[in-house]
């Protein structure tokens, strides 16, 4: 990137910044776009949901009365077979629990510590056990990992997904390797989709580990941003035809689809990957709030409903990404200092400013009253070796408050290149 920068107009756009940035403190702003949160209009989608059952409606097929214990261990089928097509795993292979997709992927890592998975010879307790992160990647799955005890290992992500040669030497060279965390739709947060080669590879690969798993956490499988959506192979099919069929544990959640603390969550796998969750889940819950999942079933009516209800979010959402796009072109394209991608769906759009200074940017930034994800949250441990990467959640704000805080950040990336590269 800095061979490309040509210093002399640095020089001159600094100056500007300089007074932009002096009337953005002045101004006494307090911006927010630190996380990816549907905002209220996204939320107000869903309000049909607090009223959609009536009293007396409370029976499913075949599951019966909704609000006692029991009936449904797997979820309520009209819910399995509604979702079944969008996170492209099969019904019948497919949980349904309660608000969150990331209480299930803690569950399942701090369960194998004690519990063998399918294929595996024993539990993890006492071993060194160690996850792959893919990184730039999502900070919260690197903190499970902090909060159980397993190691991180990084590995880089490219156009197409997991830096794949890398992935298949470590796996197959080391036994403590467990796992590996993917958001293979509209990753978080370079909003790159996974390959269908980096599907088959993942699916195929030799691992030293006999109990390895993919935590395949497809977040944004519908969170689209334009009318063309992005096509991510079943992971699930080709582990399968691999001859690995227990490999992949699938994750999802509608906690940005309807409401973020009342919405569902999805666990699924092969045959045998579902017993096992279902044996453990036994030991933690009686069972999931049936009452909600028939909530659902209800304001959606089908899976059509479903899309369509997204529809509905890409609309409010979509101008906003336009908006990031349209400022850091603006304001940084013409100076080579920053790069950043455009994506098809997801949450965030992912910056790269010049190295060694996306510190620098985000405490500027602070300082003129805009909250930035800290950088480096996008690598295990917060420490991002490159010190250039800054995500971006344009769904919260307001466009209004999101374009004042774009202002900022662009002002910042210039000022901290121009220290970087002229001081």
């Amino acid at each position: 990137m800095t061979d490309t920068i040509d210093k002399d107009t640095l020089a001159a756009a600094r100056e500007s910044a300089r007074s932009r940035y002096d009337e953005y403190v002045a101004a006494g702003l307090k911006l927010d776009i630190t996380r990816g949160k549907p905002c209220s209009a996204q939320l107000d989608l869903s309000d049909g949901m607090t009223d959609v059952l009536p009293a007396g409606d409370h029976t499913a097929d075949p599951e019966g009365d909704a609000r006692n214990y029991g009936g449904a261990p797997q979820g309520l089928k009209a819910l399995r077979e509604m979702f079944a097509p969008l996170v492209d795993v099969p019904a019948d292979q497919l949980v349904v629990r309660d608000n969150s997709s990331l209480s299930l992927m803690h569950f399942c890592v701090a369960s194998s510590f004690f519990h063998p998975l399918p294929g595996g010879e024993k539990p993890w307790a006492g071993e060194k056990v160690t996850f792959l992160a893919p990184s730039p990647g999502y900070d919260r799955h690197f903190a499970v990992c902090d909060e159980l005890g397993v190691d991180l290992k990084t590995v880089a992500m490219t156009a197409d997904g997991p830096d794949m040669d890398e992935v298949e030497v470590l796996v197959a060279a080391d036994s403590s390797i467990k796992g590996i965390w993917c958001v293979p739709k509209y990753s978080n947060p370079t909003g790159v989709t996974y390959s269908d080669e980096v599907v088959r590879r993942l699916a195929a690969m030799t691992t030293a580990a006999p109990d390895f798993r993919i935590y395949w956490d497809n977040a944004y499988a519908i969170h689209h941003l334009t009318g063309e959506h992005d096509e991510l192979a079943s992971i699930v099919d080709a582990c399968a035809e691999a001859g690995h069929p227990d490999r992949v544990f699938v994750f999802a959640s509608t906690s940005k689809v309807t409401f973020a603390g009342g919405g569902v969550s999805f666990f699924g796998g092969s045959p045998a990957n579902v017993t096992w969750f279902l044996a453990r889940d036994g030991m933690r819950s009686i069972g999931p709030d049936k009452i909600n999942q028939l909530r659902h079933v209800r304001f959606f009516g089908d899976t059509a409903g479903v899309q369509a209800h997204m529809d509905k979010h890409r609309e409010i959402i979509a101008p906003k990404f336009e908006a990031v796009g349209k400022a850091l072109a603006g304001d940084l394209g013409a100076l080579g200092v920053a790069e950043w991608n455009e994506p098809n769906g997801g949450y965030f759009v992912s910056l790269d400013v010049v190295p060694g200074t996306a510190k620098r940017v985000v405490q500027l930034a602070k300082e003129a009253g805009v909250a930035l994800t800290p950088a480096g949250a996008t690598f295990p441990g917060g420490d991002d070796p490159g010190d250039r990467n800054i995500r971006i959640a344009p769904t919260f704000p307001t466009t209004d408050e999101l374009e004042r805080a774009l202002g900022v950040l662009t002002t910042c990336v210039i000022l901290a290149a121009a220290e970087k590269l002229l001081d």
